[in-house]
């Protein structure tokens, strides 16, 4: 089918919940993408941080295959190896205890919102402490849980309401907010991103982040950080909060861990290893073989020298967009491939995005200025160089 044929048949078919640009996509290697017509496009989004490995990647394409020719799913009423070997990996390079697996982002958020507060009645009561802490300009998902607990206002409108209750929001990098709004002894749980992605790529301070931890430690607040998008080698580490030198009491996961197949989960500390016990919680496709086999080679491929290499390249973006002549381009935020870029009026990072489409490169907004970048981890040098040409180009065109 053409491009125009894919699009009429979507938009007879399926509801129009996206604004999607006129883009069909059919095919990739590597980080390019192909369209119907044939022309290539650098991918400088990854199906918004999940292709971690990029397209047809020779060892994530024969686990997937090898997989799903044996066994593709049975429920979690049974052990399988995949899973079995993911969460060995996961805890072992971690530092965490066990593992939940489940399917999406916003689903591995309402875990943590779920294990936060059976803790919190497991050790109090009657007296347990409901209300869960999340900051100003957050994301966490779009369930209705994860929804409210995300701290931006707008996304809080009458349409979907009632919402849960349950959650209060600081102001990012205030200790002395975060005293006042536990001051109750209601908190049972304080939600962070360590990078505020959707916000607009805006790392917290790793001072904040210390005093954050310690006052959780002290007052019995779980400490839960949301890693659906920093996590998984996104910034360099497995996971952001080893840049911070800090361990959480949970911290969920989802987007790259599949390498482009639906796969989340939350890794837990020891202190709530045991909190959630048998019929509590339970999801039915998590830990599904033919995911939990993509994610192995995924965890496989992302070995130490490959997370340098993650380093090393968002290195690259940085220096290439400091030292070229972008006048529309203003500061650059985030750790490894996660990066944002302010964008300066009269250019708007909407209009900034489409034209980078246009003209072959896949990139992303973020928050009301940001255009965001998240590569595959494995992008080619060939392939980056060739994106940030396209950027240069598109930004400041030859004449």
């Amino acid at each position: 089918m053409t491009t125009q044929q894919i699009i009429q048949r979507t938009d007879a078919h399926i509801i129009g919940s996206y604004g999607r640009f006129p883009v069909a996509f059919i095919g990739g290697s590597g980080a390019t993408l192909t369209d119907a017509e044939g022309k290539r496009y650098i991918d400088f989004a990854s199906g918004i941080g999940v292709n971690s490995l990029g397209y047809a990647h020779p060892a994530w394409v024969a686990a997937v295959s090898s997989q799903a020719a044996s066994l593709a799913h049975v429920s979690n009423l049974y052990y399988t190896q995949p899973g079995a070997e993911l969460a060995e990996k996961l805890t072992a390079r971690s530092g965490m205890a066990a593992a939940f697996f489940s399917n999406s982002g916003a689903e591995s958020n309402e875990g943590l919102i779920k294990l936060a507060r059976k803790y919190s009645y497991d050790t109090y009561g009657s007296q347990a402490r409901k209300v869960i802490l999340t900051l100003e300009n957050s994301f966490h998902g779009r369930t209705l849980a994860t929804l409210e607990a995300t701290g931006q206002e707008k996304f809080h409108g009458a349409d979907f309401a009632p919402y849960t209750g349950g959650f209060r929001y600081v102001q990012p990098g205030d200790i002395g907010a975060v005293r006042a709004a536990c001051a109750p002894g209601d908190v049972c749980a304080v939600l962070i991103e360590l990078i505020q992605g959707e916000g607009g790529v805006f790392p917290l301070p790793r001072e904040y982040v210390a005093e954050l931890a310690e006052f959780c430690a002290e007052n019995d607040v779980l400490l839960l950080i949301d890693e659906v998008q920093t996590g998984i080698g996104r910034t360099g580490k497995l996971f952001a909060y080893q840049y911070f030198n800090v361990k959480p009491d949970a911290v969920s996961f989802a987007k790259g861990i599949g390498g482009g197949l639906p796969l989340g989960g939350f890794l837990v500390s020891e202190k709530l290893r045991g909190t959630l016990t048998a019929g509590t919680h339970a999801t039915t496709f998590g830990a599904n073989p033919v995911c939990c086999a993509a994610a192995n080679a995924v965890l496989d491929t992302l070995n130490d020298a490959a997370l340098d290499e993650v380093t090393r390249k968002g290195d690259v973006i940085r220096d290439f967009v400091k030292s070229a002549n972008l006048p529309h381009l203003g500061e650059i935020r985030g750790l490894g491939l996660m990066l944002g870029i302010e964008v300066k009026a009269p250019l708007t990072h909407r209009e900034l995005v489409a034209k980078l489409l246009t003209n072959g490169l896949v990139a992303l907004t973020a928050g009301s200025d940001t255009l965001r970048f998240l590569p595959p981890l494995t992008i080619s040098d060939s392939e980056l160089q060739a994106g940030l040409q396209i950027l240069a180009d598109t930004v400041n065109p030859r004449i």
